[in-house]
């Protein structure tokens, strides 16, 4: 059985076990969430079609996990008026698992907001794991802590006198302080950044990774 729903203003054909992305919805990892927008339903011999919904039906899903997606630049600019602008976003985007496509009034099996049965489970593991299990247990959070913040500086500075980083086309005196604050403070540092650096601090800092470039390129020639 398959059947057409609607959430975050986008409409999703969906069977069974199937796993897709949709816009944030409200629920932790492992609760059940409800769709009751659904425009469709049916077998290969036998749909039904809502006028615009289908009557007693629903659909529900359980929670696999929250996160974000892939950050989009918006970029304004204005000739000869020396206005641009530049902004980040990245969507909030929660991954699903269909559970149950339900008709003719017919209850879920799981109520929303409930989780899986199973974590319960959880709190008699500690007792029984063994010292590689342990270890796998204390590194989870610490993978939670690094998509907020790392633990302090990104970089380490080098010794010696700071560069005038504001000298760099982009990068004022806001973005120069929260430079330093991450121990990039000369030229020779940003011209030498690699791809994963890039990376990092297009995660960790308000910069996007066009931006960083950009300021790489004007660095190398500095350095020359």
């Amino acid at each position: 059985m398959f059947a057409v729903i609607k959430t975050g203003g986008k409409q999703y054909r969906v069977a069974t076990d199937d796993v897709l992305t949709l816009e944030k919805l409200d629920g932790d990892a492992g609760e059940m969430v409800e769709f009751s927008d659904v425009l469709m339903v049916g077998t290969e011999g036998d749909v039904t079609i809502g006028s615009p919904l289908v009557d007693g039906a629903m659909v529900t899903a359980e929670v696999v996990t929250q996160g974000r997606g892939r950050k989009v630049i918006a970029f304004k600019k204005r000739r000869r008026q020396n206005s641009r602008r530049k902004q980040g976003h990245r969507q909030y985007l929660t991954t699903v698992r269909i559970s149950e496509i339900l008709t003719g009034g017919a209850k879920p099996s799981k109520k929303p907001g409930a989780k899986k049965a199973a974590a319960p489970k959880a709190d008699a593991a500690p007792a029984a794991e063994t010292p590689k299990a342990e270890k796998k247990a204390e590194a989870a959070p610490k993978t939670e802590a690094k998509a907020t913040t790392p633990e302090g500086p990104l970089f380490t500075a080098p010794e010696g006198a700071a560069d005038k980083l504001t000298d760099i086309k982009g990068i004022g005196p806001v973005a120069e302080k929260q430079l330093n604050e991450q121990g990039i403070a000369t030229f020779a540092q940003i011209a030498a950044l690699t791809a994963a650096d890039i990376a990092k601090i297009d995660e960790y800092m308000p910069f996007s990774a066009a931006q960083i470039e950009d300021w790489q390129a004007q660095a190398k020639e500095r350095v020359k």
